[in-house]
């Protein structure tokens, strides 16, 4: 692959964006790679967890607009660009059952930024940067962002961070846009530890819940729990605790 380096090791699959000449810019090319990688990674029974990140020191500056030939780009359709990019990737990673993460190792910003909204967890380095900066080119937020984001901080903070300041890896810490700051590899090992499919029936359940009526959401619980009752994992955990208890 040219723009995407794939690593499996102890059931943690790692994604690398590797664009570093443009800051992991997301190009056509890329996000076919990531699609199928992705897809390998999701479907692996040896992948437990899925760590997205970018090369060198940097997540992803965002689109590649530098890729779009100059005299086509006055009549650009971003919306048919969506529909064969974004669109489908978005949603790929969203119905991920195993546990996905995106570490944000320097600048995120843009649909770089947004790529991260549909992982499950976000860590940052210290030193990270995070924007959207979409209306500094004239453009919405796109990708999944008016989606994720309402759902994260809320309608008003989301609508004040669509307004394209950078924030430092501390403030999206303090605002709950990130779950920690510093390197997931401990947390990775906790959360290889998570039971399935009780993980992936918790995550749906969840997104379900900002949605769906009291009683939809009671009748999905219903019946993930139905599911998750009659895991390997649910009989192991019982009969540990049942041995714990006598």
């Amino acid at each position: 692959m040219e723009t995407i380096l794939y690593h499996i090791e102890n059931g943690v699959a790692t994604i690398t964006l590797n664009r570093p000449e443009v800051k992991n810019a997301l190009n056509e090319t890329l996000h076919k790679e990531l699609y199928h990688v992705w897809e390998q990674a999701r479907t692996s029974d040896g992948v437990k967890v899925i760590v997205l990140t970018g090369a060198k020191n940097a997540f992803s500056s965002g689109a590649d607009l530098k890729s779009i030939p100059t005299e086509t780009l006055k009549n650009f359709n971003h919306s048919d660009y969506l529909k064969r990019t974004f669109n489908q990737l978005i949603p790929l990673i969203d119905n991920t059952d195993k546990p996905t993460i995106a570490y944000i190792n320097g600048v995120a910003v843009g649909a770089g930024l947004s790529l991260t909204l549909a992982c499950d967890f976000r860590f940052a380095s210290a030193d990270a940067k995070l924007a959207l900066s979409f209306l500094k080119i004239g453009l919405a937020p796109d990708a999944g962002t008016s989606y994720y984001l309402p759902r994260i901080l809320g309608l008003g903070k989301a609508i004040e961070l669509g307004l394209g300041e950078p924030i430092t890896a501390e403030e999206a810490h303090r605002i709950g846009l990130i779950y920690q700051i510093g390197e997931p590899y401990e947390f990775i090992e906790k959360i290889k530890q998570v039971p399935q499919p009780a993980f992936s029936a918790m995550t749906a359940m969840m997104k379900n819940g900002l949605n769906g009526s009291l009683q939809d959401v009671l009748d999905r619980e219903a019946e993930y729990q139905y599911m998750a009752g009659k895991s390997q994992a649910h009989s192991d955990a019982i009969n540990a605790f049942l041995k714990k208890s006598r």
